[in-house]
């Protein structure tokens, strides 16, 4: 495919639904959501594309009943248990976004060992954004500005739209240039907000957990055919 989008950020929402409108236990969503992740992390790498960010937990989940986020913190260990040798084995770097509190500390150290195992990889960057709401990464951002400014390592007057993406979750990472929602809702719900400026919006109505791999080609299909004048006046 030609003009492949670099970076692609992703709600992956509807798995709860998917399952219940199936008779199923919403955990069982969660679990065929995660296979659609690992299938889409693979076609990505093999596209061309950088970068792939998986809105995963926000800071607003916290609020779903124990026993739903107990299973998605065990899930998501089993990934990083299993998951990362795989990635690291085809030159995939991992990182994860958001805060660290509260989530378990068990989960904290397999993150940080998996950043660690897969920084010096060159291919294809997954991007977990776990904990994670722009508000606060933004709030966050400020604190660190300020903190720096006090430390006199930053100057006021020099601060700037990129200087201050540095103090960003995502600094260093390129900007998103197509965000997905599944499941039709058409929303941020707190995702990005900076990041996600100038981004191709796609709502497809399916669920994530039946986004497949067609799916994300058309997708990439429909971001194509659009222009991206960033305020400019295209040229006839």
């Amino acid at each position: 495919m030609a003009d492949i989008p670099q970076h692609i950020a992703i709600i992956m929402d509807g798995n709860g639904r998917w399952a219940q409108e199936k008779g199923l236990r919403r955990i069982v969503g969660h679990r065929e959501g995660i296979k659609r992740v690992k299938e889409i992390v693979r076609v990505a790498a093999g596209l061309g594309i950088k970068v792939v960010t998986f809105f995963a937990f926000s800071t607003e989940n916290w609020v779903r009943p124990k026993k739903e986020i107990d299973m998605l913190m065990r899930s998501l260990s089993h990934f990083l248990d299993r998951e990362i040798k795989e990635l690291d084995k085809n030159n995939i770097k991992f990182m994860a976004i958001g805060r660290d509190e509260p989530i378990p500390k068990y989960i904290q150290d397999k993150i940080r060992q998996a950043e660690n195992k897969t920084k010096d990889n060159s291919g294809l960057i997954v991007v977990l954004a776990l904990n994670y709401g722009a508000r606060q990464e933004l709030v966050d951002a400020a604190k660190k500005f300020a903190a720096s400014v006090i430390k006199d390592e930053a100057n006021l007057e020099d601060l700037d739209i990129q200087s201050f993406s540095r103090y960003l979750y995502t600094a260093g990472l390129p900007d998103p240039d197509l965000l997905i929602r599944t499941s039709g809702e058409m929303r941020l719900s707190n995702f990005l907000l900076w990041q996600l400026s100038y981004a191709e919006l796609y709502f497809p109505k399916k669920y994530w957990p039946d986004f497949k791999i067609q799916d994300l080609e058309m997708a990439i299909r429909v971001y194509q055919k659009r222009q991206r004048r960033f305020g400019a006046v295209l040229s006839k």
